[in-house]
């Protein structure tokens, strides 16, 4: 057969394809051309064709059928056929396929070579690829080269070793001899930095080695000092810094020996202040040195000051024009911020201004510290930058601001208006982006800022008008003027000048969202529940009547219910209405995640109340209890007991449990608890009941209709299915 052609004339030939299939073309040639090679066991150019084989094998294509011959050229006595079986093993072979096991005992003669490169190849093959098995069977090999007197060979070892120990840890002890006098080496290009790696995995995977190695500091503090007040070195000088390399693996180490432990930490703090100051920064070499240095002032137990340089470090970052530095910069400060937050504070204008960069990753780490930074201080300037972000940012980032944004202001608000007007001003901008729970927490916001009502209901009532396409702010707004529309019409706000409204323009709007293709079906359900409700403030009661009986037949099955619910309460309980739709009391937010947790049920709460008018009489003492017994058919989940009210002396529990022997009927008890030494009176639980629904006929309860559509809203219950009778008996304790 003729001589292969070189690897240089291939990778010419390869240059001079113009399209993909031709290059595929010339290289399934060159490879059967190869194929036949091995076959005829060439033994004159198969360190040529390997070498071909390699460079195909850069270019994505497969190369698997040469492994064997790599093992060939290994086991060869000419070094540049060993160069070339190295380097195929360490791209051809892994610990996943068994041929690999093969070349442990040509690793082992070579690591025992009388010429030094033989030994540094096998070192260099081990330390990339070795599997667990060959790692303990070469260990011992490893160790010896490891306290040879030859640097070159010392330096690989080291890095050998370290391989050795990530595959298998229990030998690190086998190493530590040899380890302890790697640091006293002079030639720090070689030896020092291998060194340092060696120790770093040692320490980071055994406390025991942590330990030990800690009495290392002063030597390592005096090997990073000699190191920053050395001159010029050619051979060590990147950007007129002295081997940055070895001062970034240094500091490493000193960051985890010195992390916990506080005599470590003391004696690593004087050489952290001085590279921390003269340290160059013109250069990235000089910045990646700082940075490490910053890490390590953090981890370790050090000086107030020294954290303080660190952290200003940090912000001279913020202004580096390269984008990388930056955002590291922005995420260091974030780890700290809890620690230091005084320290980080100097940089608040800084770090805002990083939320106009152009970078999407720096303005999310930049609105993440903002958000961070916020306190009852800065509340109203830092609210004021953020609310213009989120005016101005991608989509992407509007859900996560506006939940920063709504816990913020629950935190640290400065008074009422501020956190209602701060609220209603993100859900105008970014309504659409905003989490669930962020109606009925807003709502509940509302209702709990009694003099805010008549101030409240206005500034919704007019945001309607303008816009009705961000459905949280609709909700919220059809909520407040159900409950405080009288109100509205009345003109009685104090804290902006009124508005003249009539009755009329206010179900206007209302019958207009329940039309409106903007409006969502829980929407609509609101706008309903509102009209509903302004039956007891407004004077045009037959107008309503008409809106909601309308509504009886809608094809939406929740619009439809609430519609035939209201239906009843106009014709069958129409005296009870005026107490049922009664504003809602002050609720307080429960930090329970059960049906009652006002946060997860997006505000459909809104046709329950809770009111010591509206519950069972007692009138026992305080150790004494009220107990109903609700036993009703309906298919019920497991719930667990929850705490209804609990304010004022008065504690109201519901437990839930099944019935025997009839397991689809389910007996909510509802235990009241009166802790006052008082008595109390006026006590009435009242609800009303669907048709599909009826009482037996009882004289003791003719003032007692239950409605558990409502009940059952105000429990958050929602998956329901109500047979046609219902058992209700009272017990009293």
């Amino acid at each position: 057969m003729p001589a292969p052609i070189r690897l240089r004339e291939l990778i010419r030939t390869i240059r001079t394809a113009r399209t993909q299939a031709e290059e595929r073309e010339m290289i399934q040639k060159e490879c059967a051309a190869i194929r036949s090679s091995f076959r005829e066991e060439d033994n004159t150019y198969r360190c040529r064709n390997v070498a071909k084989l390699l460079y195909m094998h850069m270019l994505g294509y497969p190369a698997h059928f040469g492994q064997l011959e790599c093992l060939k050229l290994i086991a060869s006595q000419k070094f540049t056929d060993k160069r070339i079986g190295y380097l195929g093993a360490m791209l051809l072979l892994d610990e996943r396929q068994d041929v690999h096991l093969l070349m442990t005992n040509c690793i082992k003669n070579d690591l025992n070579h009388s010429t030094q490169y033989v030994q540094g190849l096998s070192l260099c093959t081990l330390g990339c690829m070795g599997s667990s098995e060959m790692c303990r069977d070469l260990a011992g090999e490893v160790e010896k080269l490891l306290k040879t007197s030859n640097s070159y060979l010392r330096k690989k070892a080291a890095l050998c070793a370290v391989h050795v120990i990530r595959k298998v840890p229990e030998l690190m002890e086998m190493f530590l001899p040899a380890t302890k006098n790697l640091l006293s080496e002079k030639n720090h290009g070689e030896i020092l930095h291998t060194s340092v790696v060696l120790l770093t995995e040692m320490c980071e995977r055994s406390p025991d080695m942590l330990s030990h190695f800690r009495k290392l500091v002063p030597q390592l503090v005096r090997i990073l000092k000699n190191l920053i007040m050395s001159g010029y070195s050619p051979e060590h000088d990147v950007s007129g810094i002295s081997d940055p390399f070895l001062q970034v693996r240094i500091l490493r180490l000193l960051r985890i020996l010195g992390k916990g432990d506080d005599d470590s930490s003391e004696a690593m703090n004087d050489i952290l202040a001085q590279v921390a100051t003269n340290t160059e920064t013109s250069k990235n070499v000089g910045n990646a040195i700082l940075y490490e240095t910053v890490l390590t002032i953090m981890d370790i137990k050090s000086e107030s000051g020294l954290r303080v340089l660190a952290i200003n470090i940090l912000g001279r970052f913020l202004l580096n024009n390269d984008k990388n530095i930056r955002y590291v910069a922005l995420t260091s400060l974030l780890k700290t911020v809890q620690t230091d937050h005084n320290a980080v504070q100097r940089h608040r204008s800084t770090i805002v201004d990083c939320l106009k960069d152009l970078d999407v990753s720096i303005k999310r780490r930049a609105m993440e510290l903002s958000f961070a930074l916020v306190n009852g201080n800065n509340i109203r300037g830092m609210m004021k930058e953020l609310l213009y972000f989120l005016d101005s940012c991608d989509p992407d980032f509007k859900a996560d601001c506006a939940s920063g944004i709504f816990l913020a202001a629950e935190k640290y608000a400065p008074s009422k208006r501020w956190h209602i007007d701060t609220v209603m001003r993100v859900l105008t901008t970014a309504g659409s982006y905003v989490r669930d729970d962020s109606v009925p927490n807003l709502i509940q916001l509302i209702t709990n800022s009694v003099e805010m009502h008549a101030y409240t209901v206005q500034r919704l009532y007019k945001a309607l008008l303008d816009d009705i396409s961000q459905q949280p702010l609709v909700q919220v707004a059809s909520w407040c003027i159900g409950e405080y529309g009288d109100l509205l019409v009345s003109g009685q706000c104090e804290e902006e000048e009124p508005i003249q409204v009539s009755e009329d323009e206010v179900l206007d709007v209302l019958e207009g969202l329940l039309v409106s293709n903007l409006s969502t079906p829980v929407t609509r359900a609101y706008s309903l529940t509102a009209i509903m409700k302004l039956s007891t403030r407004f004077s045009s009661v037959n107008r309503i009547k008409k809106v909601v009986s309308i509504y009886g037949s809608s094809i939406d099955v929740e619009l439809q219910q609430r519609a035939v619910e209201y239906n009843a309460l106009f014709k069958k309980y129409d005296h009870m209405r005026p107490a049922l739709l009664e504003r809602m009391p002050i609720m307080e937010k429960t930090a329970t995640n059960g049906p009652t947790d006002i946060a997860q049920t997006n505000g459909e709460t809104d046709s329950t109340i809770l009111d010591t008018k509206h519950l069972p009489s007692i009138t026992q003492p305080a150790s004494q209890v009220g107990r109903c017994n609700y036993h009703i058919c309906f298919c019920l989940a497991g719930i667990p007991p929850m705490t209804a009210y609990n304010k004022n002396g008065l504690k109201i529990e519901f437990t839930f449990e099944r019935s025997n022997p009839s397991p689809n009927i389910a007996v909510i008890t509802i235990h009241a608890t009166n802790s006052t030494e008082a008595d109390m009176t006026e006590f009435v639980f009242q609800a009303a009941v669907p048709k599909v629904c009826s009482f037996p006929s009882s004289s003791s309860f003719p003032h007692y209709a239950l409605n558990l559509f409502f009940l059952f809203f105000f429990l958050g219950i929602t998956d329901i299915l109500v047979t046609k009778k219902l058992y209700l008996t009272f017990n009293s304790m």
